[in-house]
């Protein structure tokens, strides 16, 4: 990201209040519904770029897109408005839990030792392990 484009990103101001942000973030896939009918056609499609230019918030944009007209997304957005249209279109209306769950890795845990680790025997056949032959070298 450029350091011109970051400026404009942190000084952009939210097209509503950051209760309703932060109500709409934590929302699920019908409450974000309800709470997008609130909000006027061109704040909806402000707040639509607002969101899609974050990543964190960019789920949120695009379902908040899906409910604005073109022409809106458009004349408020320019070009950036035009492509969060369509992509907004193209996605799949899925839950907003999903896609959240969709931009990240699954984790996933080991089910057995990665390696068996083997005991070291010295001069005389006895076992000791690696850190008892690290004090002797010491």
């Amino acid at each position: 990201m450029l350091p011109e484009h970051r400026v404009l990103l942190e000084d952009e101001p939210c097209p509503v209040a950051d209760q309703l942000l932060g109500e709409m973030y934590r929302a699920s896939a019908h409450g974000l519904n309800e709470l997008i009918a609130t909000v006027s056609p061109t704040a909806r499609a402000l707040l639509a770029v607002y969101c899609y230019r974050r990543a964190h918030l960019a789920a949120i944009g695009l379902a908040i897109a899906a409910t604005c007209e073109k022409d809106d997304l458009t004349s408020l957005g320019g070009n950036a408005g035009t492509v969060l249209f369509e992509r907004s279109r193209e996605a799949p209306q899925s839950s907003l839990t999903d896609a959240r769950a969709n931009g990240r890795r699954k984790i996933t845990l080991a089910v057995k030792p990665l390696r068996q680790l083997t005991p070291i025997a010295n001069k005389k056949g006895s076992l000791y392990s690696i850190f008892s032959r690290a004090k002797i070298r010491l």
